[in-house]
């Protein structure tokens, strides 16, 4: 991917946002989030009270928000570039919240499946929470927001799961939803005093300004290779997920739950404890940081295949969690760059497609594999597409440095 500049009509500042601002849009993205990912491992024990007493639907159900959040992000975004990203948001907060009460309210399967219908297509608030923060900040400053965005994330993928099992002896899963309704509620009423960001690409210049001369500007980037890695990159990831709890199961009988719960997060704690540090490393060198992250995601998920104990399990999932951080951090980066001269919410809504393809194709591949050959055969699949894509973004990043210094030698 090329992240040369070159002379292009200047672009006007962005009004930017306080630091203390994007702590608050980080909060609020994960408090949204706790309910989107905290109540669907527990879609096994909602549906025997809605009329699917063996659960065979959730698997479904699962992917159902993902799938219309991936059709919807588009739209969504090329709205927000329109009529202004902190309505779009606003917008993503509140039908998230009316999503919720209409899931926790729900009486039969079909009404709970079309509540899930309308999180995944009013939600999508990670593209509207990026583009909101893509239309005010820029190159590094975005890149540590949306790496705060992911940990933000992380987090409530670690937090939330715990949080609704540690309710259920009260409150049955199903009608958390109607709790939780409260959190994007609160969300929006926070943001609603966040200010609208700056639209550089709208302003048209003053009249009665000065001439001056043209500054330097940055070129717009391929989109291509960006959305190539994160499809790829999600894939390679996300295909671990759905049965890692089985393969542990299989591996180390009689493991405590708490204990595999741990293992399931670990390479989400890595990403909060070191994701601040990768960033700084490698936040002038992320084509380097991204094929270290798919070849560490690699090694990470190969490391499964023979873990037949305790130790063997924490080593793969510390590795798959270096992997992890390196890769979104680096991903973060290359968005940000990617951003520069476009309208921010088509470029995170096209992106957001491109991510929710991706977990949902592994999840259908991991599913697949599964039935065929077992809970290790999703693990070695991801092996396989991170290594090929650690390879194809090796050779990106070095075949046109010897090719410049080849040119430079004669």
């Amino acid at each position: 991917m090329r992240t040369a500049t070159a002379l292009a009509p200047a672009l006007p500042r962005s009004a930017g946002l306080e630091r203390s601002q994007v702590h608050a849009v980080a909060a609020c993205y994960f408090v949204a989030s706790f309910a989107a990912l905290g109540l669907p491992p527990y879609l096994t024990a909602i549906l025997p009270g809605l009329g699917d007493p063996h659960g065979s639907w959730a698997g479904l159900l699962y992917i159902m928000p993902t799938v219309f959040s991936a059709l919807g992000a588009p739209l969504w975004g090329r709205l927000a570039d329109r009529f202004g990203r902190k309505r779009l948001l606003l917008r993503a907060q509140l039908g998230l919240s009316v999503s919720f009460l209409l899931a926790g309210a729900a009486g039969s399967l079909w009404s709970f499946a079309l509540a899930l219908v309308l999180q995944g297509f009013l939600g999508g608030t990670f593209a509207a929470t990026n583009g909101y923060l893509a239309a005010a900040l820029e190159g590094p400053r975005l890149s540590k927001a949306l790496t705060l965005m992911q940990g933000s994330a992380r987090a409530s993928l670690v937090a939330a799961p715990i949080l609704v099992g540690a309710l259920s002896p009260w409150i049955s899963p199903h009608r958390q939803y109607l709790l939780m309704a409260v959190l994007p509620l609160a969300a929006a009423a926070l943001l609603a005093r966040l200010p609208e960001p700056g639209r550089p690409l709208d302003a048209a210049p003053r009249s009665d300004a000065a001439p001056t001369t043209p500054a330097v500007a940055p070129v717009p980037i391929s989109l291509r290779p960006l959305y190539l890695y994160e499809f790829a990159f999600v894939f390679a990831t996300i295909i671990s997920f759905p049965y890692l709890i089985a393969l542990v199961d299989q591996r180390l009988p009689g493991v405590d739950p708490t204990v595999s719960g741990l293992l399931f997060a670990l390479p989400h704690l890595c990403y909060l404890l070191f994701a601040s540090r990768v960033h700084s490393a490698f936040a002038h060198r992320p084509h380097t940081g991204l094929a270290l992250g798919f070849a560490l995601v690699a090694a990470g998920l190969a490391g499964h295949g023979p873990a037949h104990s305790l130790a063997a399990f924490v080593l793969a999932r510390a590795v798959l969690g270096a992997g992890l951080t390196l890769g979104l951090v680096c991903l973060s980066v290359l968005a940000a760059d990617a951003a520069r001269g476009r309208p921010p919410g088509r470029m995170f809504g096209t992106l957001e497609l491109i991510s929710k393809g991706g977990a949902v194709a592994a999840g259908v591949v991991a599913m697949l594999v599964n039935a065929g050959y077992g809970a290790a055969a999703p693990v070695l699949v991801g092996t396989a597409a991170a290594l090929v894509t650690a390879l194809v973004t090796a050779l990106a990043t070095t075949v046109p440095r010897l090719l410049a210094h080849s040119r430079w030698s004669r």
